[in-house]
């Protein structure tokens, strides 16, 4: 990433931004979008919440709802630790800012592949989230290339992109919604005119911020989502029954957020939520939060447990892609110290996928 965008390998996200004149400056610029964001949301708001209870579930939750992250440069033990766990639908990030490594990032995809994903039907599916950057945000020329290079590696065995990650944050580098709607309609026509069988999902807010989601899936900008995506967190203090705004827990915000998909003429009714974990107590600086929003590797695998079965029962959300299978401040392996240990909630998503 480019200068003030600095990435912290220790959390796996970009650090806040810390150039407040930058930050003034962007905003600033994108001032004028946030009428349209306030209008929609002084109706759909209000609306969605109103109805969210009248809209029924249908997705299924066998195997294929359980999902997991994995990286590149967490190494090739992650093929047997999937392989443990039975997960059969992967996450793999790839950065725009690290494109010279594409062919990396491909042989690393292939590598969960087994003998019989060969054939006709594979059994392992890979959704690869692509990571924006500024530079080609504001590069239309270069993330068309890049793009197309990311496209014509993948397709013949990937058929999910998710564009786009955590787009309502600014060290990730989109200053407006309306920013990530023109530049997912760039991507979109590309797909349609050279990939027309290419599932493109978004629009990955992170947290509890439906504002954000409603401008994303109500606009007069020619976007259409195949699937909807979300990084929906929990308050990072609680457990998944822990509520927001007095009656925001988790099903509740999975139910807003159901409303807000069945309502939206933008996307499919289907959700995947891929993006969510809780930081781990005593891990910094791995840890993505400060050590007052972390909890304990035991109260980890019971609020995780927890979460699944909201999500279960709602029969609401298609898929959860758990961040992820090795990060020592957040996933459900520790590697610190040139050591691979499982913990508690690693061993709790096996029997979870066992028992599906």
């Amino acid at each position: 990433m480019k200068a003030p965008f600095i990435w912290d390998k220790y959390s796996d996200q970009p650090y806040p931004l810390k150039d407040k004149a930058y930050k003034k400056k962007m905003r600033s610029k994108h001032l004028w979008s946030y009428i349209p964001l306030f209008l929609t949301n002084l109706i759909m708001f209000p609306l969605s919440i109103a109805i969210m209870f009248w809209f029924k579930g249908h997705n299924s939750t066998k195997k294929s709802f359980y999902g997991i992250g994995v990286d590149l440069d967490k190494g090739a033990v992650q093929k047997e630790l999937v392989k443990e766990l039975g997960v059969k639908h992967l996450l793999i990030r790839m950065p725009l800012w690290e494109m010279e490594r594409v062919e990396e990032y491909v042989t690393f995809a292939k590598s969960f592949f087994t003998e019989s994903d060969k054939h006709k039907t594979a059994d392992t599916q890979i959704l690869l989230n692509i990571l924006q950057d500024r530079e080609h945000i504001e590069d239309e020329i270069l993330l068309k290339k890049d793009i197309e290079t990311i496209f014509e590696h993948f397709s013949p065995f990937v058929h999910e992109f998710q564009i786009g990650n955590a787009i309502n944050r600014t060290k990730w580098g989109f200053f407006s919604m309306d920013e990530y709607l023109k530049w997912f309609e760039i991507i979109q026509k590309l797909r349609d005119e050279k990939y027309p069988h290419l599932k493109l999902i978004g629009s990955s807010v992170i947290d509890f911020e439906f504002h954000y989601t409603i401008r994303t899936l109500f606009s007069f900008f020619k976007v259409r989502y195949d699937k909807f995506s979300s990084l929906l967190y929990v308050d990072r203090r609680g457990s998944p029954y822990r509520t927001q705004m007095g009656i925001f827990n988790t099903k509740n915000k999975i139910n807003m957020l159901y409303a807000l998909v069945r309502l939206s003429p933008k996307t499919s009714n289907e959700i995947y939520i891929t993006e969510v974990n809780w930081p781990l107590s005593k891990t910094a600086p791995h840890a993505p939060t400060s050590e007052l929003e972390c909890v304990s590797e035991e109260m980890y695998s019971q609020y995780m447990l927890a979460y699944y079965d909201i999500a279960k029962k709602s029969r609401k959300i298609e898929r959860i892609y758990w961040h992820q299978l090795i990060a020592a401040g957040y996933g459900l392996v520790d590697n610190r110290g040139e050591t691979i240990r499982k913990t508690e909630a690693f061993y709790a998503m096996k029997a979870l996928i066992q028992s599906a």
